[in-house]
C-alpha cells in the first residue's frame, strides 16, 4: 500500500483494474498529490501484493475484492473517502459502497463496465463466444495473449511505449491468478448493483474505448441515481496513462469539497 500527497484533507483512493498495478496511477497521482491525500494499493494477486493472501475461491467473485477495499478503509480508519476505480475496479467500488456506504463520500468510475457481455437490450461489447475465446487463449498461452491483448486495451498505436508498458504489466502477473481475475472480470454482471449506489457518483468514459463502448458509460450513468457523466477526448481503456491531465482534472473537480 502507498500513501502520497497531503497528510490531511480529502482522501482519494485509487484502485487499479485487471492486469495492472498501482504504478499505472503514477501520472494521475502526480497531478493530484498537491490537493489530496492519496491511498494506492495492489489487489491481491496483482503487483506486489502478498502471494500468501491469494485465495482462488474468494477472488472468483468481485465481492472478494470489494471486501478487501472495505477492510483497507476500516483498518486505516478512513472516512469521507473518494473512491476511484478503474475498469473492473469501478464495480468493486460499487459493491463496497453498496455494502457499507458509511466510509465513502463519493464514487468515481473510470471507464467502467457493469457487464462485458451483450444481453437483450444491453450492449456490453462482447459475446459469450468472444469471452470464451479470450479465456481459452489466456489458458493456452498467457504471455502471447498479453502481448496481443494489451495493445488493443491501450488503443494508442501512435504511442507504442504506452502499449508496451501495459503489456509488461500484464506479463508480470502470475498466469494462474490472472486467469481467475479475468474470468471474474469478464463474466461478472453487476448491472443490478448500480441502483444500490447511494452516494454521489461520476462516470468517466473515453470517446473511443474498445472494452467499454460509450453505450456502457451511458447505461452506467443512467442507472446510478444522481450521477454525472464526463467524456474524455481520448482513445483506449486506460486514460490514466493516455490522457492523465484530463483524467486527473475530471477526478479533482469532482473530489474537491463544494
Amino acid at each position: 500500500m502507498t500513501f502520497a500527497g497531503l497528510d490531511s484533507g480529502t482522501t482519494v483512493m485509487l484502485a487499479h483494474g485487471f492486469g495492472c498495478d498501482q504504478n499505472l496511477w503514477r501520472l494521475v497521482a502526480a497531478r493530484l498529490r498537491d490537493r489530496f491525500r492519496l491511498v494506492l494499493f495492489d489487489h491481491v494477486g496483482s503487483g506486489l501484493s502478498d502471494p500468501a493472501a491469494w485465495n482462488a475461491e474468494r477472488y472468483s467473485s468481485l465481492q472478494g475484492y470489494a471486501d478487501d477495499i472495505l477492510e483497507i478503509v476500516e483498518r486505516l480508519d478512513l472516512t469521507d473517502v473518494v473512491f476511484v476505480g478503474h475498469s473492473v475496479a469501478a464495480m468493486m467500488g460499487v459493491l463496497a459502497v453498496a455494502k457499507d456506504p458509511s466510509r465513502f463520500a463519493k464514487l468515481v468510475l473510470l471507464t467502467p463496465s457493469p457487464c462485458y457481455l451483450d444481453h437483450d437490450g444491453y450492449t456490453g461489447g462482447f459475446t459469450r463466444a468472444d469471452v470464451d475465446d479470450l479465456l481459452e487463449s489466456m489458458e493456452s498461452n498467457y504471455l502471447g495473449w498479453s502481448r496481443t491483448m494489451a495493445p488493443k486495451v491501450m488503443g494508442t498505436p501512435d504511442r507504442p511505449q504506452l502499449e508496451e508498458e501495459l503489456t509488461e504489466s500484464f506479463c508480470r502477473n502470475d498466469p494462474a491468478k490472472a486467469r481467475v481475475f479475468a474470468r471474474t472480470t469478464f463474466l461478472s454482471d453487476n448491472r443490478a448493483d448500480l441502483e444500490r449506489v447511494g452516494i454521489s457518483a461520476r462516470v468517466i468514459e473515453c470517446l473511443h474505448d474498445t472494452l467499454a463502448p460509450r453505450s456502457v458509460g451511458a447505461y452506467t450513468h443512467e442507472h446510478i441515481a444522481g450521477s454525472n457523466l464526463v467524456t474524455i477526448d481520448s482513445t483506449g481503456h486506460c486514460p490514466q496513462l493516455s490522457a492523465p491531465d484530463e483524467t486527473a482534472a475530471a477526478i479533482a473537480e469532482f473530489a474537491s469539497p463544494a
